[in-house]
């Protein structure tokens, strides 16, 4: 009888906990959640639209309106609504940081009109049907939104190194510099602002999410924040892919965070130890401060990559 009753009694408790977070889930009624946009001045032209996924950057120049990535799905129409309360001139181009689905798949409810333009590897990524299986942030895969809308919202334009778009004010300057988050991240520069959207490769204070199905790289992502702090000269602001902005000072910190973990990896690895014996004896160093803690499932994808990587570097 006693066990019958302990039995009940975690039955309800477990049920009145899905209750409460179907709830949360929902608003009243019922009714999916409302989708809230939260917008963040930066300048009189430029904007970090924040909620439903990655950050959203809404550069307004002269002729039309810049977006820098689209949230998850469903996040599209949000974005252009509150783009509408900020100016009344179109939407003409929209960038893709990376290819993951909280940064695209808002793609398919902007309209057909507007250019779409990706790192090519990116958009490779985005048309071969990968769904990438380590990505926490990554919870629908873009490939069956733009599946389930006929190749709407897939990039018209790519870019290898560097493209510039428009001129003078409203130049805007795209570079690649190399494997880390994905095999495509896309660095956003308005230089009359002197002010970068780096997307995920740097997506915070945090131990970063490699997508080695997507060419993320343990063994060069600090390289290639190096060579982005190195080209990046007049930058006093950067974007982060989900957090707030931070300043060249932070990303050089994340650059020498980055390395010490592979470098922590490849030591443990040469001294005999496993990838679980170093998923789970790593501790994130003090010195980082500010630093969110290390998610577990998180912390040995990355373990593991680097482990195997540190044979040996490819580019």
């Amino acid at each position: 009888m006693k066990r019958n009753i302990v039995l009940g009694v975690l039955l309800g408790v477990a049920s009145l906990s899905l209750v409460v977070a179907a709830q949360q889930q929902a608003g009243r009624g019922g009714q999916p959640a409302p989708k809230v946009v939260e917008v963040e001045k930066l300048k009189d032209n430029l904007f970090v639209l924040k909620g439903g996924g990655g950050n959203t950057a809404v550069f307004i120049t002269a002729s039309g309106v810049v977006v820098v990535d689209a949230k998850n799905p469903g996040w599209g129409q949000p974005i252009l609504d509150k783009i509408k309360e900020l100016t009344n001139k179109p939407v003409t181009t929209l960038i893709n940081t990376h290819t993951h689905g909280d940064h695209v798949s808002g793609n398919v409810e902007f309209p057909a009109t507007v250019d779409i333009i990706v790192q090519e590897n990116t958009k490779t990524n985005m048309v071969k049907m990968i769904p990438n299986s380590t990505a926490a942030d990554q919870t629908i895969p873009p490939q069956t939104i733009f599946q389930a809308n006929n190749g709407r919202g897939l990039p018209k334009r790519t870019f290898k190194d560097k493209m510039t778009l428009f001129k003078g004010p409203d130049e805007i300057d795209l570079f690649y510099f190399g494997r880390g988050h994905t095999n495509g991240d896309a660095w956003v520069l308005f230089p009359a602002l002197r002010i970068v959207h780096a997307g995920d490769i740097f997506s915070g204070k945090n131990l970063p999410l490699l997508d080695a199905n997507n060419g993320g790289s343990a063994a060069l992502i600090g390289e290639s924040l190096q060579k982005g702090y190195d080209a990046l000269k007049n930058v006093d602001t950067i974007i982060t892919g989900h957090s707030t902005q931070m300043t060249m000072a932070d990303l050089k910190e994340y650059i020498a965070f980055n390395r010490e973990f592979f470098n922590d990896v490849v030591a443990a690895k040469k001294a005999g130890k496993s990838v679980d014996d170093i998923a789970a004896s790593w501790k994130q160093p003090a010195k980082y401060s500010g630093y969110a803690p290390a998610d577990a499932n998180r912390l040995k994808n990355n373990v593991k990559l680097a482990y195997t990587e540190s044979g040996g570097k490819s580019n």
